[in-house]
Parts: C-alpha cells; structure tokens; sequence
C-alpha cells in the first residue's frame, strides 16, 4: 500500500504557532514519514531483499523493515490526526456528549488539558486522548515513538506532537508555551466527529 502526503490537512495562521514551524514540521518531517514508509514497502515486496526466510528475533532484514514499517507508519498516521484538527485561533467547544465523558473522567475540561499537557511533558513523542474502546472510557496515553507505548483498541481524538520538531522553530528547547499555543488552535469540530466516529 502506497500512502500519498495529503497537502490539504497543512494548516495557516495558527495563533502562537508561525507559518514558517508549521512549514518545516509538514514539509520536512511529515512527508519524510510519507517517503520512508513507501520506500520500505518496495522493499518489503522485493522477496530477494527482505528474506523472510532469514527473519530472526536478534536481527535480520526483515524484522528492521517491520520495526521501521510501524514506526514509519504511525509516524504518518499521527501527524495527519495533528495537523486535522488544527485551525488558526480554534473552533467550537466539546460536543454535549463529549463534554459529559471529559467531566465525568478529569472533572473539567481545563483539567482534562492539564493532564495532556502534563502528559505531554513527560513524555518524548506524542500525549494523546484517546476513546478506548475496550472500557468505554477517555485515557491519556503517552508515547516515547510513534510506535512506542501506545494503548491497543484506543481511537486517537487530541492528538499532541511533542517532539522538538513541531516547536523549535517558534520556541527553541520550550514546550510549555508551545502545549498552550497547541490547545489555542484546536478544532473542536474535528475532535468531536472523531468521538462521533468511535461511538459507532
């Protein structure tokens, strides 16, 4: 499956957020998560190159690929769910139902931000809210790699990149004021179809 980098989820004068972050984010890092994954799957579907013959646990050709194939791919999932619900100064409020689950889980929705947030410093990666599925419940999940330490049967609906490479242009080595700007420009329309959608 050859995964194409969709150009129209690159979002404009966000506040606090330069066009010129959002540039290198998207361009640079986005889109080299594109190329990279559709370059391991021509290699995957070269049978001489990765030998599943050969696959070992330690190391082969073909367990790199399939380590990088997940890191690549969620690399590309993750980044579209964040640039999706971005939009300049935000847009709208939790939906009633959202809005219920968000107080009945953290008490407030300044809360439920807060445990984001928090989660967001500790974490290397990515700070997520998520549905999950499993417990019909909200959870903040953190994630050192795109591939790393994420809750299976979740449904992804804040999604917060916290590497250096969504900040550093506008904040240098500061996330703080990067979270905040982040929570500024969230598209709650966006966000509360995504819970719609896990619902069903």
């Amino acid at each position: 499956m050859k995964l194409q980098p969709k150009d129209h989820l690159k979002p404009k004068s966000l506040e606090r957020i330069s066009d010129e972050q959002i540039e290198v984010h998207f361009e640079a890092h986005y889109k080299g998560y594109v190329a990279k994954y559709n370059e391991i799957q021509e290699k995957l579907a070269d049978l001489s190159f990765a030998d599943r013959s050969k696959a070992n646990q330690n190391y082969s050709e073909y367990r790199a690929l399939k380590v990088e194939e997940s890191f690549n791919y969620m690399g590309v999932v993750l980044h579209e769910l964040y640039f999706e619900h971005l939009i300049g100064g935000g847009k709208g409020e939790p939906s009633s139902k959202l809005g219920e689950l968000i107080e009945d889980t953290f008490g407030s929705v300044e809360n439920c931000l807060n445990e984001i947030k928090a989660t967001g410093i500790a974490c290397r990666g990515w700070s997520i809210l998520a549905y999950d599925l499993y417990n019909n419940q909200l959870v903040v999940n953190g994630l050192d790699a795109h591939n790393n330490l994420g809750m299976m049967c979740t449904v992804p609906l804040i999604v917060l990149d916290v590497y250096e490479h969504a900040y550093y242009v506008d904040q240098k080595n500061k996330r703080p004021p990067y979270i905040d700007a982040f929570f500024k420009n969230l598209n709650w329309e966006v966000i509360n179809q995504r819970f719609e959608n896990a619902l069903k």
